[in-house]
């Protein structure tokens, strides 16, 4: 068997409510500042949910979006959102990378994983209702891969020549965190030696929010107060907030980076993945499955939990979530969870869905980077105490030298991921 190779991340991307951009984003969240406002996109007046995280319109240069900036006209119309979403936030991370394979060997050894919990659910809308309403015969023939989860890496592939693994995660909310773990170890096994990995949303849509909040999974109780709507671990917290949004970063074998002098942010310290077997949507007692994909990405990783200084945690604002989750870091830090850091960044961007922990992963790397733990929003009134310091409403500068991100997605898929300091 061959030896497994370290993997670094040498290139980052982000669209998300924030804004797009890895720096602008960066400085908003560690600002306080949050990105969820009145769902704008269509007309919720028949939902109980008004209020969602968009990425906002604008230009590059003022952390915006203008799909002309990235896209050419005549393919965006080939595309679902989600798509553009994982097009602009690859675009940055290999910008970003610097790598741009220019021999057969080095396009052959590039790949990319990007994946998403929903696809192109606008796009299915919008074909469902022409074929409801007699036009069937109308539809475009970009429907099916305008819509089709795998087409954001086709996507990418094709822009950049990397003929590589092409392949895509497709577990709810655990997607991005699972499409840079399998991406990992894709070049740790010798398949590739470069990855462009990470996860993209766009279920900001009549139907995407309509069937979350007719699961009662949404925010219903701060419609008039959109920024303080999700609130993990309050009190008052009343459920999750939908965002858009797309992470994506480049993994590559650390003495490729390292031979071609390439900027390298952090090493995958460690990836753990489990299942529940418990239910479609809540999680186990205990959260007994989210303990042990943390315990399998330590064990995989051969470090401690006492190596960890900051935990980005999935909290999503749900009522029962949060605390589980809680609980199980708790259970698995030990007496390492006294003064660790952990926060969630959802209360500023809401629930990215399969983008989350892509976004998320980025947002722990910056963290390492800058040696700032981000902070949890509008926590007032902790619903359950705890010795972890859960960074309550400001950013704090504080060493971080490992960071741990989790991601939990129905029926029962969890995931793990750890980053270290740059080698």
């Amino acid at each position: 068997m061959m030896q497994t190779r370290r993997v670094v991340v040498t290139g980052m991307g982000i669209a998300c409510p924030l804004g797009v951009g890895v720096q602008h984003v960066w400085r908003r969240l560690i600002g306080g500042d949050s990105g969820i406002g009145p769902i704008t996109v269509f007309d919720p007046a028949d939902l109980p949910v008004k209020v969602a995280g968009q990425v906002p319109a604008g230009q590059r240069a003022t952390g915006g979006l203008d799909l002309n900036e990235w896209i050419p006209v005549k393919d965006q119309k080939k595309m679902d959102r989600f798509i553009h979403l994982a097009v602009v936030a690859a675009t940055e991370a290999m910008e970003d990378s610097g790598w741009l394979p220019q021999t057969e060997a080095d396009r052959c050894a590039s790949g990319v994983m990007i994946g998403s919990g929903i696809g192109g659910l606008q796009a299915i809308y919008e074909a469902s209702v022409m074929v409801h309403e007699g036009r069937v015969r109308r539809l475009s023939p970009f429907f099916i891969p305008s819509a089709l989860i795998n087409l954001a890496s086709g996507h990418v592939s094709i822009k950049y020549g990397l003929k590589g693994p092409n392949h895509s995660a497709v577990t709810a909310c655990a997607t991005g965190v699972h499409a840079i773990g399998d991406a990992a170890r894709l070049i740790m096994l010798g398949d590739a030696d470069v990855m462009v990995a990470g996860g993209a949303e766009a279920a900001v849509c009549a139907l995407g929010v309509g069937g979350f909040a007719a699961s009662r999974a949404l925010s219903t109780a701060f419609n008039d107060t959109p920024t303080r709507a999700s609130r993990p671990w309050d009190r008052d917290r009343d459920g999750f907030v939908m965002g858009e949004g797309a992470g994506v970063v480049v993994l590559e074998a650390y003495e490729h980076a390292r031979r071609r002098g390439a900027q390298i942010y952090a090493e995958i310290g460690g990836y753990g993945l489990s299942g529940d077997a418990h239910h479609i949507t809540a999680p186990a007692d205990g959260h007994e499955g989210a303990v042990r994909a943390m315990r399998a990405a330590f064990r995989n990783g051969g470090i401690s939990p006492a190596d960890i200084q900051y935990v980005n945690a999935h909290g999503t604002s749900t009522p029962l979530g949060d605390d589980l989750e809680l609980e199980a870091v708790e259970q698995v830090f030990g007496g390492a969870a006294r003064g660790l850091a952990m926060s969630s960044t959802k209360s500023a961007t809401g629930h990215l869905l399969g983008a989350a922990g892509a976004v998320e992963a980025v947002f722990s790397i910056l963290a390492l980077r800058d040696g700032i733990a981000p902070p949890t929003l509008n926590l007032d009134h902790p619903s359950r105490a705890s010795v972890i310091d859960r960074v309550a409403h400001e950013a704090q500068r504080r060493p971080i030298r490992a960071a741990l991100s989790n991601s939990f997605g129905f029926g029962g898929t969890n995931a793990s991921i750890i980053f270290r300091a740059a080698p």
